[in-house]
């Protein structure tokens, strides 16, 4: 196990080994600093915050061949690397860290959501805060779940990640994670659900989304902004804690490890209809999202055919948008055999599917289901 920077007899890390399966790690902080029985009495420190770290793989755990690689590298780290990596922490809070899983967040299934959602749940039972490293290709993905399914407590969860490997000569990893920390122990953190923390800027898991694949600053919330910054070592908002408009909380089962099979489909010109015919007779799908041109616009036979398929076989069709920005309102939907398809109002398509996912595994009735998205002003 490899020591934090800083010196011998910083850190104290101590196993706890009643739990096989999943490692857990609790790390104190030492000082050298020494002082007199009075001036001890005359400060009695406040309780540090306990933040626990879940390690779930991805490009902040990744290490390439060269300084200069940015692209093609694989997960070889573990969380206790990447604990590390980052300064000391023992005048904000108590650090435990355990290894969930360590995957590249593409090869991520319904199977190891629902896995880290116990897992975070069980940490917010018994900790003052969590953070997530996750990769960042499916961060959004991971953190609308866990924002949907969580019972928070007003404890915070914060996820981060990075967008360079850990060997690159500038490797944007172990400041992520500081940050995180340091805003997972921040009290005014606390009733705004799910945060994600990269380069500086705090957002909602809620609305944010991967908008470049390359620059550090790929994580963004066009239309309903930024939640605060990191500066200086100082967390920043800029609004009272709240939480996201329409948003619903659902219950999962920690013996599911499937849920409903709901896919997107991506609309573009000369959309060719069999992909939905093939979607309905031959895989059986519980429900189809619509990647739309515009804001819900498709062509009209392919409208006539979803109303079709989906009075047909009561499957539930979601109208979401190609555009990072903007929404697809109540008024873009086809007039006509319309009582199944459902416009996904601000969610884009991979959040539009995990929340319908969520409302099929609840057994909603498409009635329910549309007041669901009429809270995030589709339905």
């Amino acid at each position: 196990m490899t020591l934090p920077t800083g010196g011998p007899g910083l850190f104290d890390i101590q196993e706890d080994v009643r739990d096989i399966e999943h490692p857990v790690f609790h790390v104190k902080y030492r000082t050298n600093s020494s002082g007199t029985l009075e001036s001890f009495e005359d400060s009695v420190p406040e309780r540090l915050p306990v933040i626990k770290i879940l390690g779930t793989g991805g490009t902040i755990a990744s290490k390439g061949s060269t300084a200069y690689q940015t692209a093609g590298y694989h997960v070889d780290l573990t969380i206790e690397h990447l604990i590390s990596s980052i300064p000391d922490l023992s005048h904000t809070c108590e650090l435990h860290f355990e290894q969930v899983f360590n995957l590249d967040s593409k090869e991520i299934t319904t199977k190891e959501l629902l896995t880290l959602k116990a897992r975070t749940q069980e940490a917010l039972d018994n900790h003052d805060g969590v953070v997530i490293t996750h990769g960042t290709d499916s961060c959004e993905e991971t953190s609308f779940f866990l924002d949907a399914t969580l019972d928070f407590q007003d404890k915070p969860v914060v996820i981060c990640g990075s967008m360079r490997p850990s060997t690159s000569v500038s490797a944007d990893g172990p400041s992520n994670l500081y940050q995180a920390c340091v805003v997972a122990a921040d009290k005014q953190s606390r009733g705004r659900g799910v945060l994600v923390t990269l380069n500086d800027k705090i957002g909602s898991g809620y609305y944010i989304t991967k908008s470049d694949a390359n620059s550090l600053d790929s994580f963004k919330s066009l239309g309903h902004g930024y939640l605060g910054n990191f500066v200086n070592n100082e967390v920043h908002y800029y609004y009272p804690s709240a939480l996201p408009t329409g948003r619903i909380s659902f219950k999962t089962s920690i013996f599911e490890e499937t849920m409903p099979e709901v896919i997107i489909l991506y609309a573009h010109q000369s959309f060719n209809n069999e992909l939905i015919n093939m979607a309905v007779d031959r895989m059986k799908v519980a429900g189809i999202v619509m990647a739309t041109m515009g804001a819900g616009s498709l062509p009209d036979r392919t409208n006539a055919q979803l109303g079709e398929l989906s009075a047909l076989h009561g499957i539930p069709i979601i109208y979401s948008k190609r555009s990072m920005d903007g929404m697809v309102p109540r008024g873009s939907m086809p007039k006509n055999n319309n009582t199944y398809l459902i416009a996904g109002g601000y969610l884009n398509p991979q959040k539009s599917r995990i929340l319908l996912q969520l409302c099929l595994n609840a057994g909603m009735d498409i009635k329910r289901i549309r007041k669901v998205f009429a809270g995030v002003y589709g339905g």
